[in-house]
């Protein structure tokens, strides 16, 4: 395994994926576990192009577990809740003007795991779609043989950006001893039935995940489609970064459209209160 020495103060081990050994999953996927793990206020602007600056939605924040005949990895995960309930630490990370996040009682990730029967010892890999700290929660999770991927651009985002705070970023729950990061180029095969997918746009790297299940394949979209008004209208995400992040974020909805609109194919996104999945969670605790 060729690994990049990390330099710089970076405490992780960062891996190129192609040198990672194969994830510890056997046979193809047959299952998604969908959680929701804590909620936000977010205008409606921030979501969708063109939305609105006055009319704010309580997004769930949202992680999936996508489980295999043996082995499960999992798809984000929210926040670290013990930081969300410091509040020294949570004002001086991400305590902004009309957003505070709220997570439920509890640690919502790992008791929701538990309850679907997942064991910590079976998780293969946590997949990142973007660096946003409300995402970024499940790398505490994990152990050096349990890798977090996520794409180069990500990393060089999160690496070159000045302003932590303002960029939504929490380094230490990627930069830590004990992790590992493999770094993947664009579109990537994982395993059978698991690609990551170029989505970049929102954030420099960000990947949307297709799962390929029995029956239907469901594609994990991330930010780079809050809502289903984001696929379903083409309309981008209203949060970019960078002077191509609008074009790139163009190019992304216009793909998970597509993959939308495909026979027994549907995109799931990330933060959409009335999304049927994310609703049927809420409504079953």
């Amino acid at each position: 395994m060729a690994r990049i020495p990390g330099g710089d103060g970076v405490s992780s081990t960062v891996v190129d994926h192609a040198d990672l050994p194969p994830l510890r999953l056997s046979g193809r996927p047959r299952r998604l576990v969908p959680m929701v793990v804590a909620y936000e206020p977010i205008p409606e602007a921030v979501s969708l192009e063109g939305g609105s600056t006055f009319r704010f939605l309580m997004e769930p924040v949202t992680a999936v577990a996508v489980v295999f005949d043996e082995g499960w990895v999992i798809v984000d995960g929210g926040f670290d809740p013990a930081r969300i309930r410091d509040r020294a630490t949570r004002t001086a990370s991400f305590d902004y003007e009309n957003y505070t996040p709220i997570v439920p009682p509890g640690d919502p990730l790992v008791d929701q795991l538990a309850e679907a029967g997942l064991e910590l010892a079976d998780l293969a890999a946590a997949l990142l779609t973007h660096s946003h700290f409300d995402h970024t929660g499940a790398a505490r999770l994990l152990t050096p043989d349990q890798p977090l991927l996520l794409q180069r651009r990500e990393w060089q985002h999160v690496r070159e950006t000045t302003d932590a705070r303002g960029n939504f970023l929490f380094r230490a729950d990627l930069d830590r001893d004990g992790l590992t990061l493999g770094l993947l180029d664009g579109d990537t095969p994982l395993a059978a039935g698991l690609t990551a997918i170029d989505t970049s746009g929102h954030t420099p790297g960000h990947q949307s995940f297709v799962v390929e299940l029995p029956a239907r394949t469901v594609v994990l979209a991330g930010d780079a489609a809050d809502l289903l008004d984001n696929v379903e209208r083409e309309v981008r995400c209203g949060s970019t970064v960078g002077v191509d992040g609008p074009e790139l974020a163009d190019r992304a909805i216009s793909r998970l459209a597509s993959l939308h609109r495909a026979p027994s194919s549907e995109v799931w996104p990330a933060h959409d209160p009335g999304f049927p999945v994310w609703t049927g969670v809420i409504a079953s605790r």
